[in-house]
Protein backbone atom coordinates (compact mmCIF):
# COMPACT_ATOMS: atom_id res chain seq x y z
CA UNK A 1 0.00 0.00 0.00
CA UNK A 2 1.32 3.61 -1.00
CA UNK A 3 1.00 5.85 2.26
CA UNK A 4 1.86 9.14 1.46
CA UNK A 5 -1.10 10.87 -0.19
CA UNK A 6 -3.16 9.06 1.97
CA UNK A 7 -1.70 10.77 5.04
CA UNK A 8 -1.32 14.00 3.43
CA UNK A 9 -3.42 14.40 0.74
CA UNK A 10 -5.05 18.08 -0.41
CA UNK A 11 -8.55 17.56 -0.76
CA UNK A 12 -9.06 20.39 -2.68
CA UNK A 13 -7.20 19.75 -5.97
CA UNK A 14 -9.90 16.67 -5.88
CA UNK A 15 -12.81 19.20 -5.95
CA UNK A 16 -13.35 20.22 -10.18
CA UNK A 17 -14.25 23.97 -10.78
CA UNK A 18 -16.23 22.76 -13.91
CA UNK A 19 -19.77 21.61 -13.82
CA UNK A 20 -20.00 17.74 -12.27
CA UNK A 21 -21.72 16.72 -15.89
CA UNK A 22 -19.29 18.26 -17.95
CA UNK A 23 -16.44 16.85 -16.21
CA UNK A 24 -17.46 13.44 -16.89
CA UNK A 25 -18.43 14.08 -20.13
CA UNK A 26 -14.94 15.20 -20.66
CA UNK A 27 -13.26 12.17 -19.21
CA UNK A 28 -15.76 9.62 -20.34
CA UNK A 29 -15.96 11.17 -24.27
CA UNK A 30 -12.06 11.67 -24.63
CA UNK A 31 -10.04 8.89 -26.22
CA UNK A 32 -9.01 6.63 -23.24
CA UNK A 33 -5.00 5.51 -22.17
CA UNK A 34 -4.64 1.75 -22.76
CA UNK A 35 -1.46 -0.25 -22.29
CA UNK A 36 0.93 0.94 -19.69
CA UNK A 37 -0.74 4.69 -18.91
CA UNK A 38 -4.11 2.56 -18.30
CA UNK A 39 -2.34 0.79 -15.88
CA UNK A 40 -0.61 3.15 -14.14
CA UNK A 41 -3.72 5.42 -13.91
CA UNK A 42 -5.35 2.64 -12.38
CA UNK A 43 -2.93 2.09 -9.75
CA UNK A 44 -2.95 5.54 -9.18
CA UNK A 45 -6.60 5.81 -8.18
CA UNK A 46 -7.03 2.66 -6.36
CA UNK A 47 -3.84 3.95 -4.02
CA UNK A 48 -4.96 7.62 -3.84
CA UNK A 49 -2.13 8.93 -5.37
CA UNK A 50 -2.96 12.39 -7.22
CA UNK A 51 -2.14 12.29 -11.24
CA UNK A 52 -3.48 14.60 -13.93
CA UNK A 53 -6.74 14.47 -14.36
CA UNK A 54 -7.82 12.22 -18.00
CA UNK A 55 -9.42 15.69 -19.23
CA UNK A 56 -5.53 16.92 -18.83
CA UNK A 57 -4.34 13.94 -20.34
CA UNK A 58 -6.43 14.79 -23.75
CA UNK A 59 -4.80 18.16 -23.46
CA UNK A 60 -1.31 17.18 -22.22
CA UNK A 61 -1.53 14.92 -25.74
CA UNK A 62 -2.44 17.39 -27.82
CA UNK A 63 0.23 19.86 -26.50
CA UNK A 64 3.13 16.99 -26.87
CA UNK A 65 2.10 16.09 -30.12
CA UNK A 66 1.55 19.73 -31.48
CA UNK A 67 4.77 21.15 -29.58
CA UNK A 68 7.51 18.69 -30.17
CA UNK A 69 9.36 20.04 -27.15
CA UNK A 70 12.98 19.01 -27.55
CA UNK A 71 14.05 19.39 -23.70
CA UNK A 72 11.40 19.10 -20.99
CA UNK A 73 11.45 19.73 -17.25
CA UNK A 74 9.10 18.14 -14.60
CA UNK A 75 8.69 19.15 -11.17
CA UNK A 76 6.67 16.56 -8.95
CA UNK A 77 7.60 13.36 -10.94
CA UNK A 78 5.13 11.19 -8.09
CA UNK A 79 5.06 7.81 -9.99
CA UNK A 80 6.07 9.03 -13.18
CA UNK A 81 2.42 8.73 -15.00
CA UNK A 82 2.77 12.41 -16.68
CA UNK A 83 6.70 12.01 -17.65
CA UNK A 84 5.83 8.68 -19.42
CA UNK A 85 2.78 10.52 -20.95
CA UNK A 86 4.94 13.22 -22.30
CA UNK A 87 7.26 10.53 -23.73
CA UNK A 88 4.78 9.00 -25.24
CA UNK A 89 3.40 11.82 -27.27
CA UNK A 90 6.67 13.48 -27.92
CA UNK A 91 9.16 10.47 -28.69
CA UNK A 92 12.32 13.00 -29.45
CA UNK A 93 11.71 14.97 -26.08
CA UNK A 94 14.45 14.94 -23.37
CA UNK A 95 12.72 14.85 -19.77
CA UNK A 96 13.80 15.58 -16.86
CA UNK A 97 12.07 15.60 -13.57
CA UNK A 98 12.19 16.27 -9.78
CA UNK A 99 10.92 14.27 -6.79
CA UNK A 100 12.14 14.39 -3.02
CA UNK A 101 9.00 12.19 -1.54
CA UNK A 102 11.46 8.98 -1.21
CA UNK A 103 7.69 6.92 -1.64
CA UNK A 104 7.30 8.47 -4.76
CA UNK A 105 10.48 7.84 -6.00
CA UNK A 106 10.97 4.20 -5.58
CA UNK A 107 7.79 3.97 -7.62
CA UNK A 108 8.89 6.25 -10.41
CA UNK A 109 12.19 4.21 -10.76
CA UNK A 110 10.56 1.07 -10.89
CA UNK A 111 7.96 2.60 -13.76
CA UNK A 112 10.43 4.14 -15.78
CA UNK A 113 13.05 1.07 -15.71
CA UNK A 114 9.80 -0.93 -17.12
CA UNK A 115 8.16 1.55 -19.24
CA UNK A 116 10.94 4.56 -20.69
CA UNK A 117 11.71 1.95 -23.68
CA UNK A 118 13.63 5.02 -25.42
CA UNK A 119 15.18 6.20 -22.18
CA UNK A 120 13.86 9.84 -22.78
CA UNK A 121 13.49 10.64 -18.85
CA UNK A 122 16.01 11.28 -16.13
CA UNK A 123 14.73 11.25 -13.07
CA UNK A 124 16.05 13.58 -10.64
CA UNK A 125 15.87 12.80 -6.72
CA UNK A 126 15.41 15.74 -4.24
CA UNK A 127 14.92 19.02 -3.58
CA UNK A 128 14.12 21.49 -6.41
CA UNK A 129 15.60 24.48 -4.88
CA UNK A 130 18.80 22.06 -4.45
CA UNK A 131 18.80 21.00 -7.88
CA UNK A 132 17.20 23.89 -10.07
CA UNK A 133 20.68 25.36 -10.09
CA UNK A 134 22.71 22.99 -11.76
CA UNK A 135 20.17 22.63 -14.43
CA UNK A 136 21.37 25.05 -17.93
CA UNK A 137 20.03 28.20 -18.12
CA UNK A 138 18.03 28.97 -21.36
CA UNK A 139 17.53 25.46 -22.37
CA UNK A 140 13.84 23.91 -21.53
CA UNK A 141 10.75 24.48 -24.06
CA UNK A 142 8.78 22.85 -21.67
CA UNK A 143 7.98 22.96 -18.00
CA UNK A 144 5.47 21.23 -16.24
CA UNK A 145 4.77 21.90 -12.38
CA UNK A 146 3.03 19.87 -10.57
CA UNK A 147 4.15 19.89 -6.99
CA UNK A 148 3.96 21.62 -3.55
CA UNK A 149 1.55 24.18 -4.28
CA UNK A 150 2.12 27.10 -1.94
CA UNK A 151 5.93 26.62 -3.25
CA UNK A 152 5.18 27.50 -7.29
CA UNK A 153 5.70 31.20 -6.51
CA UNK A 154 9.14 30.31 -4.77
CA UNK A 155 10.31 27.94 -7.66
CA UNK A 156 9.15 29.95 -10.31
CA UNK A 157 12.18 32.76 -10.55
CA UNK A 158 14.84 29.83 -11.15
CA UNK A 159 12.96 28.23 -13.27
CA UNK A 160 12.09 31.25 -15.72
CA UNK A 161 16.09 31.29 -15.90
CA UNK A 162 15.76 27.80 -17.15
CA UNK A 163 13.11 28.46 -20.04
CA UNK A 164 14.05 29.79 -23.18
CA UNK A 165 12.28 33.24 -24.92
CA UNK A 166 8.95 31.13 -26.23
CA UNK A 167 9.21 28.37 -23.92
CA UNK A 168 5.93 27.33 -22.23
CA UNK A 169 5.07 26.59 -18.14
CA UNK A 170 2.11 24.85 -17.41
CA UNK A 171 1.09 24.54 -13.57
CA UNK A 172 -1.39 22.83 -12.32
CA UNK A 173 -4.23 22.56 -9.42
CA UNK A 174 -4.45 26.54 -8.98
CA UNK A 175 -7.85 27.18 -8.42
CA UNK A 176 -7.69 25.02 -5.16
CA UNK A 177 -11.61 24.25 -5.61
CA UNK A 178 -12.08 27.65 -6.00
CA UNK A 179 -11.06 29.15 -2.94
CA UNK A 180 -8.49 31.11 -4.30
CA UNK A 181 -11.28 33.36 -5.35
CA UNK A 182 -12.78 33.81 -1.91
CA UNK A 183 -11.24 36.01 1.00
CA UNK A 184 -8.03 34.59 3.37
CA UNK A 185 -10.62 34.79 6.09
CA UNK A 186 -13.09 32.13 4.35
CA UNK A 187 -10.04 29.84 4.01
CA UNK A 188 -9.04 27.14 6.48
CA UNK A 189 -6.17 27.80 8.28
CA UNK A 190 -4.31 24.76 7.51
CA UNK A 191 -4.89 26.17 4.02
CA UNK A 192 -3.57 29.33 3.86
CA UNK A 193 0.04 28.78 2.98
CA UNK A 194 -0.81 27.14 -0.64
CA UNK A 195 -3.42 30.35 -0.53
CA UNK A 196 -1.13 33.47 -0.23
CA UNK A 197 1.77 31.15 -2.54
CA UNK A 198 -1.02 30.70 -5.10
CA UNK A 199 -2.10 34.38 -4.83
CA UNK A 200 1.88 35.73 -5.11
CA UNK A 201 1.91 33.50 -8.11
CA UNK A 202 -0.98 35.20 -9.60
CA UNK A 203 0.10 38.51 -8.57
CA UNK A 204 3.60 38.07 -10.32
CA UNK A 205 2.22 36.70 -13.53
CA UNK A 206 -1.14 36.99 -14.72
CA UNK A 207 -0.48 40.77 -15.82
CA UNK A 208 3.35 40.47 -16.30
CA UNK A 209 4.58 42.33 -19.86
CA UNK A 210 7.44 39.52 -19.83
CA UNK A 211 5.25 37.04 -19.85
CA UNK A 212 1.83 35.91 -21.89
CA UNK A 213 -0.32 34.53 -19.36
CA UNK A 214 -3.43 32.05 -19.70
CA UNK A 215 -5.84 30.36 -16.82
CA UNK A 216 -7.79 27.18 -17.60
CA UNK A 217 -10.51 25.96 -16.11
CA UNK A 218 -9.78 22.62 -16.63
CA UNK A 219 -10.13 20.22 -13.52
CA UNK A 220 -8.36 22.00 -10.86
CA UNK A 221 -7.17 24.64 -13.36
CA UNK A 222 -4.02 25.56 -15.15
CA UNK A 223 -1.53 28.17 -15.17
CA UNK A 224 0.17 28.57 -18.72
CA UNK A 225 3.00 31.17 -19.34
CA UNK A 226 4.95 31.83 -22.23
CA UNK A 227 8.20 33.49 -21.23
CA UNK A 228 8.58 36.47 -23.68
CA UNK A 229 11.79 38.04 -22.86
CA UNK A 230 14.76 36.72 -21.57
CA UNK A 231 14.91 38.56 -18.02
CA UNK A 232 11.48 38.39 -16.59
CA UNK A 233 10.46 40.77 -13.63
CA UNK A 234 8.58 39.27 -11.08
CA UNK A 235 6.88 41.92 -9.25
CA UNK A 236 4.83 40.83 -6.03
CA UNK A 237 2.69 42.08 -3.45
CA UNK A 238 1.85 40.59 0.13
CA UNK A 239 -0.76 38.42 0.70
Amino acid sequence: MVETYSQNANRNMRRPIVNEEIVDFMRTSLAQNTGFLKDLEDFARQENIPIIPHETVAYFRLLMQTLQPKHILEIGTAIGYSALLMAENSPQSRISTIERNPEMLGLARENLAKFDSRKQISLLEGEAMELLPDLPDDHFDFVFMDSAKSKYIVFLPEVLKKVKVGGLIVIDDIFQGGDVAKDISEIHRGQRAIYRGLQKLFDATLDNPDLTASLISMSDGLLLLRKNVDQVDLEMTEF
